[in-house]
């Protein structure tokens, strides 16, 4: 039979760890959507040069309270790109990112997280992760790389820690993420390939668009 003081430890530490995972999944708050800013952000459409957008069906996997919106971009040259936007509560947008997303999807990582520095037209910088990914299928290999950076307010970053930090920030109950995928040609030189010019337009143009959208 558990002693009464190992009962009473016991059950602390339960509570405690109740209280602490409704902090950070805001489980007892009244959430605060914003939804006219988060509104405006998902209905946001990068123009870049004449790639067109086209709204598609997402099958990211989803936290409680967060919402997600992907569209492909394509060029009449045949470029591709893709974006998706997520907004929610902390707790939810800031897990379930692409370098556990992927492999959990059968890609294989050709390249590990790392960040990367954008210089972004008007002066503005972001910080953001970047990783390369690989599917090999029977008809096809897929290879892309990936970037994804969160914000409250229109600064795009890359925390060491995005659950906790942004856990923590409770005066920021909405957060937001974004994805950019594009293609990746070359498997074997991988780890040396660089953006073609056209490529870093279209990444800088979807980070500081989206940027832009906090202030319309």
């Amino acid at each position: 039979m558990m002693k009464p003081l190992t009962y009473i430890c016991v059950l602390a530490l339960v509570v405690c760890g109740a209280l602490v995972h409704g902090a950070v999944t805001q489980r007892w708050d009244v959430f605060d959507s914003k939804a006219e800013l988060t509104n405006r952000l998902h209905a946001t459409e990068v123009r870049f040069e004449d790639w067109q957008p086209t709204e598609i069906p997402t099958d990211m996997p989803l936290n409680e309270r967060s919402t997600a919106t992907s569209r492909r971009y394509a060029s009449p040259g045949g470029r591709v790109a893709m974006i998706s936007f997520i907004s929610g509560i902390p707790g939810s947008v800031a897990s379930h990112t692409p370098d556990i997303c992927y492999p959990g999807s059968g890609y294989k990582t050709l390249r590990g997280t790392r960040k990367e520095k954008l210089e972004l037209p008007g002066g503005q910088t972001g910080e953001v992760y970047v990783a390369d990914f690989e599917k090999k299928t029977q008809t096809k290999v897929d290879r892309v790389r990936v970037r994804w950076a969160w914000t409250t307010d229109g600064t795009w970053v890359a925390p060491d820690n995005p659950r906790w930090q942004f856990a923590s920030q409770l005066r920021a109950p909405v957060i937001y993420k974004v994805y950019v995928a594009t293609p990746l040609a070359d498997a074997e030189s991988a780890e040396a390939a660089e953006d073609d010019a056209v490529t870093k337009a279209f990444v800088a143009a979807t980070w500081a668009q989206y940027s832009a959208a906090f202030n319309r």
